[in-house]
C-alpha cells in the first residue's frame, strides 16, 4: 500500500489545511517512508507472544492504605488565611 498525492490531498482538505505543492511532496514521501516501515514490522515472528499493552510487566505500585490518625484541628487552622467554626473561610465567588 502506498500514499498518493490524491490521498494527502483528500486528508489536508479533511483537515481544512491549504497545502502548497511542495508540501503535498514532502508528506507523501514522508507517509509513504511510515507505511515502509510498518510493513517491516509485519515481516517479524511473533509466534509465541502474548499480545501485550505494556512492554515490561507493571505491578500496582501504590501503597496499601493505612488508617492514620489525622491531624488536630488547631494544627491544621494554623496555616488557613481565616478559619470560622472550625472550618476554612475563603472569599465569597458567587453573590
Amino acid at each position: 500500500m502506498s500514499i498518493s498525492i490524491q490521498d494527502v490531498e483528500h486528508v489536508a482538505q479533511l483537515s481544512r489545511l491549504d497545502l502548497t505543492e511542495e508540501e503535498k511532496q514532502t508528506f507523501t514521501g514522508q507517509l509513504n517512508a511510515i507505511l515502509k516501515y510498518a510493513e517491516q514490522l509485519n515481516e517479524l515472528n511473533t509466534d509465541g507472544v502474548e499480545p501485550t499493552s505494556r512492554v515490561v510487566p507493571m505491578s500496582n505500585v501504590m501503597r496499601e492504605d493505612e488508617v492514620r490518625p489525622s491531624l488536630p484541628l488547631e494544627k491544621v487552622f494554623l496555616n488557613a488565611p481565616d478559619e470560622e467554626d472550625g472550618q476554612f473561610k475563603v472569599p465569597a465567588i458567587l453573590e
